[in-house]
């Protein structure tokens, strides 16, 4: 597969994870990081740090798509800063932890945690599983500790953390658009993070590719941000007006056979 060939696929997966970023929340790293693992494959990487390159490599995009989609959702005053404030300091803190800890499993153990993990989230969007509002938002240390868990598992997966903020910020009685919007902000800090964290830990690993930053594959990189940054700002300007219960049932069966690859491979 040629090089321009590869670049059109991450090009087309940036519109992709750009427009999923902004309707759900869920900074589109569930749809990249499995592509990034067969793309890297295909293109010859070393098994043993696939995994680890699709992780850093996604969560880098999302940085730039979470930018794009925080606008998008600041416009409809759809953000409550007042809880991403406190989350952040513990989202901070949770992603350069996970980054360390996924640098630390092996390609194979990485893997197999990704795909229970996205077969978890499909089976959850499918059978539309959701905790009813029953507490209120707790306090900055509550919120901090919360990012913290967020940002830990975020990195690991390489995700924007969408599909653990939502859910919880719903939990405690925050609005479901507010909800997604400040799922989207908090993608910022665990992005910026997790890339940082991604970026140091696989910075003297002797089988990186070429044109890589650490465990960042920097042609996936721009060729995803240049087409996610546009889409982002689509699917957020969606999420207002769509009932989006179809495409979310249509992408969990999606998640469910991306999963069951990885599991069974």
């Amino acid at each position: 597969m040629s090089l321009l060939s590869v670049f059109s696929i991450y090009m087309v997966l940036g519109a992709f994870a750009g427009t999923l970023a902004g309707l759900f929340g869920i900074g589109g790293g569930l749809i990249i990081v499995p592509v990034l693992i067969f793309s890297f494959g295909v293109q010859g990487f070393s098994p043993e740090i696939t995994a680890h390159m699709a992780v850093g490599t996604s969560l880098a995009t999302i940085v730039f798509t979470s930018l794009s989609s925080i606008r998008s959702h600041h416009s409809h005053g759809a953000i409550r800063w007042d809880v991403f404030r406190p989350m952040a300091v513990g989202i901070i803190a949770g992603a350069l932890v996970g980054a360390w800890t996924a640098a630390l499993l092996s390609g194979a153990a990485l893997e197999l945690i990704i795909g229970a993990f996205v077969i978890l989230v499909g089976i959850k969007m499918l059978l539309d599983v959701n905790p009813k509002p029953g507490r209120n938002v707790p306090g900055h240390i509550g919120l901090g500790a919360t990012g913290a868990g967020v940002g830990w598992a975020s990195a690991i997966f390489g995700i924007g953390g969408g599909t653990l903020t939502v859910p919880y910020l719903s939990w405690c009685n925050v609005k479901m658009q507010q909800a997604v919007g400040t799922s989207a902000a908090c993608g910022l800090p665990i992005a910026a993070a997790g890339a940082l964290g991604s970026a140091w830990a696989g910075w003297a690993q002797p089988a990186l590719p070429e044109y890589s930053l650490g465990f960042i594959y920097l042609p996936a990189l721009i060729g995803i941000i240049l087409t996610s940054v546009l889409f982002a700002r689509v699917g957020a300007n969606l999420a207002h007006r769509l009932n989006a219960k179809v495409l979310k049932r249509v992408f969990a069966i999606l998640l469910l056979l991306v999963g069951l690859r990885f599991l069974l491979s």
